[in-house]
């Protein structure tokens, strides 16, 4: 059963929800960010710990999330970029009249998260893509791409970071495995999983970088998200 009403991720998601408000200055809207992903992080290798001893306690599953709008393909490396970072991995499943069905496998809490992060961070990108301006003579399509470009590259790299030190900090699990073989072995299992499912499936190298004066803006509106680094195709696959 997917917890939606778990107190931890209720917190997490009224967290998340004062950091998108527009009303909220920078300075608070960093502070929300850095508590929330704290706390996500906490949440995932608690959970995960947990699973090593009662395997009942987080399974692992998948799950379809249909992305559709603007930037579809840039949304798409969005959540893929996310996924990986978390610990899932993921498909671009179908295409059709403006949307796309990516079908992710992962464990069930580490699931719950990349929805939320995605959710999240998709908002704070489009918000913080409209605002820049790109320089004199370049085109706002060559700006906003990279814009994005750099947004994404940069939140990937400090999830990966804030995930590393969470695993890092964590006790022993009761069978005395650290974190890191923990969360080794539930890749292995996601990993088989997924080529189970997919066992034709071809992953593309990472190309997000772009050309324009975009992508060090993009750099910097990811920096100021604070993911709590220091506080606190045929079918193609989406790890991008």
């Amino acid at each position: 059963m997917r917890p939606q009403s778990n107190p931890q991720l209720d917190k997490i998601r009224a967290l998340l929800a004062k950091a998108e408000d527009p009303a909220a200055t920078p300075a608070e809207a960093e502070a929300f960010f850095a508590k929330a992903a704290e706390l996500m992080a906490k949440y995932g290798i608690e959970r995960a710990m947990l699973a090593d001893s009662d395997p009942n306690s987080d399974r692992p599953g998948d799950r379809v999330i249909v992305v559709e709008g603007t930037y579809a393909n840039d949304r798409i490396y969005l959540l893929g970029y996310i996924a990986d970072a978390l610990n899932c991995h993921g498909i671009t499943k179908d295409r059709s009249r403006g949307r796309t069905e990516i079908h992710l496998f992962g464990y069930e809490s580490d699931l719950d998260r990349v929805e939320m992060l995605f959710t999240s961070l998709l908002l704070q990108m489009f918000n913080g893509m409209r605002q820049g301006r790109p320089a004199y003579g370049e085109k706002l399509i060559t700006y906003r791409k990279s814009w994005i470009a750099g947004f994404i590259l940069t939140v990937y790299k400090r999830l990966q970071e804030i995930e590393a030190r969470a695993r890092q900090e964590a006790p022993a699990a009761a069978s005395g495995r650290s974190a890191e073989l923990v969360v080794a072995d539930r890749k292995a299992v996601v990993m088989a999983r997924f080529n189970a499912a997919y066992p034709s499936a071809r992953s593309n190298g990472r190309q997000t970088r772009r050309r324009g004066t975009g992508y060090a803006a993009g750099q910097e509106a990811a920096r100021r998200a604070d993911l709590g680094q220091t506080r606190v195709g045929g079918r193609r696959a989406l790890t991008v």
